[in-house]
């Protein structure tokens, strides 16, 4: 192999990889997702060619040079990782249930402004057979109650009906929260409208004596599902009323603030629902008993409620709020140096 021709090659790549590496030791915020991914590219591809260099040219000044170069990038490369994962490990031990047990009060208002009409709904068919046939005629309800309803869980493949109903919860719970900045109304108007259309089935069930049934199809997925929806819908009234009264803090001041906690929620709450995705895919359509579907939800909802509170309550004792770099102990955003 000729030394030349093997520095002319690949003088290029090494220019780029030191390049990378000092703007990334400076400031690795400075590098986009791509640049990280071409720097992680490089320090392999350049630790071939220290390899090669070692091996088969057996240049002591080449060696040198390509030994730095990937001693530097490599310090880069996994004291990254190393910091991404600690961020990782922080946003999920204390920023994500800081900011929950922060807007826990939001939390049973948007409880309330699901449940309520979901129970009056209910409530009002099941006293009013005229309001019951006008929703729902007998044949109409009968299909749904003995047919449709339970169908529905097992309508497409578990996986994939996992992924469907995952994504359509995100994209609610996404607009819920979004919802908050026009002074809470959309939020409002969401958690009203999804507590109404529970409440249809509810009553429908109740007419005929089959709700211990409709339970056994709603709770496995739906504890931890509801829960989710109500901590966004939270999230977004938190941040409208923010709008509404700032307190003392100027008003770009306090949404900058509780829009970073709100991100913190919304970006926690993607994997509750994930996981009340699969729940609904895998267990609620299977054909395990019912006490054992709705013991598995019930199990998942109590292990998330006594995250949040144990580590909520924990990191509030330290002074805590959950907002998105609220400091280098917590934060997820300032886990990388300024400079």
């Amino acid at each position: 192999m000729n030394i030349d021709r093997f520095i002319q090659a690949n003088r290029a790549r090494w220019e780029r990889l030191d390049q990378l590496t000092r703007t990334a030791s400076r400031n690795p915020a400075r590098l986009s997702t791509d640049e990280l991914e071409e720097l992680v590219t490089l320090y392999e591809r350049v630790n071939t060619h220290l390899s090669l260099a070692r091996t088969q040219l057996r240049d002591p000044g080449l060696v040198a040079h390509l030994s730095r170069l990937t001693a530097a990038a490599g310090a880069v490369v996994y004291g990254g990782r190393a910091r991404t994962w600690r961020a990782f490990s922080r946003f999920v031990a204390d920023t994500f249930p800081a900011a929950m047990w922060h807007t826990r009060h939001f939390i049973v208002i948007a409880a309330a402004l699901f449940c309520v009409p979901a129970a009056a709904v209910a409530l009002w068919f099941g006293n009013s057979p005229r309001a019951m046939e006008l929703a729902f005629p007998d044949v109409v309800r009968e299909a749904y109650v003995e047919d449709d309803f339970e169908a529905y869980y097992s309508s497409a493949p578990a996986a994939q009906f996992a992924s469907a109903v995952t994504t359509n919860n995100i994209r609610v719970a996404v607009f819920a929260f979004t919802g908050g900045v026009l002074l809470c109304v959309p939020t409002v108007l969401v958690l009203i409208q999804n507590g109404l259309n529970l409440g249809v089935p509810i009553a429908a069930f109740a007419a005929v004596s089959q709700l211990p049934r409709f339970w056994g199809l709603i709770l496995p997925h739906g504890l931890l599902e509801l829960t989710a929806v109500f901590v966004a819908g939270a999230a977004g009234l938190r941040l409208g009323w923010t709008l509404i009264d700032p307190g003392d803090r100027r008003r770009g001041e306090a949404l900058t603030e509780e829009g970073q906690r709100a991100m913190a929620i919304l970006i926690g709450l993607v994997a509750a629902f994930v996981v009340a995705g699969l729940i609904e895919g895998f267990v609620t359509g299977s054909g395990l008993p019912t006490f054992v579907r709705v013991g598995i939800g019930a199990l998942v909802e109590v292990v998330f409620v006594l995250y949040v509170v144990v580590r909520g309550r924990s990191a509030a004792a330290r002074g805590l709020t959950g907002a998105l770099g609220e400091d280098r102990g917590a934060g997820w955003a300032r886990d990388v140096p300024a400079g």
